[in-house]
């Protein structure tokens, strides 16, 4: 569904730009011990869509979180994020490894914030069951397979 609202975005005319958080916390990591984050925020503030996929899916650390937060200070207002996510909000305090940069991130996100609550089975895991290379009874937090 993200992509699918990028791609609209794009035909409409606007500058988009998809990345995993894994892929944008490399970035701005690299960014900053290279002494160019200010430049690499800058970029990442002017595409009109910055869709960021898979947050929670891997902890981020408190750099990693402070990281975080200064991108969507900069972006507050000023530009649509789209943001996909395995977590409910309660747990952000997690993923960011900080309540209090958490609660930051989340006041900013959610001020003009459409949200989107998708409960059900992987789809991915679906067509896997479809094709029968899975069972009925599968955990998602489970790998498959034999020992």
């Amino acid at each position: 569904m993200a992509i699918a609202l990028g791609v609209k975005a794009a035909e409409a005319g606007h500058r988009v730009l998809f990345l995993t958080l894994e892929a944008l916390m490399t970035r701005l990591k690299r960014a900053q011990q290279e002494n160019r984050l200010e430049r690499q925020l800058q970029q990442l503030v002017y595409p009109k869509v910055l869709i960021i996929d898979e947050i929670g899916y891997l902890p981020l650390s408190r750099q990693e979180a402070s990281l975080f937060f200064r991108l969507v200070a900069r972006r507050y207002e000023r530009a649509s994020m789209i943001l996909t996510s395995n977590k409910g909000f309660v747990d952000w305090g997690e993923v960011f490894s900080d309540q209090v940069i958490a609660t930051a991130i989340l006041d900013r996100l959610l001020h003009h914030a459409t949200t989107l609550n998708i409960k059900g089975e992987s789809f991915r895991l679906k067509e896997k069951r479809k094709a029968g290379l899975v069972t009925a009874s599968v955990n998602p937090s489970e790998p498959q397979g034999g020992k």
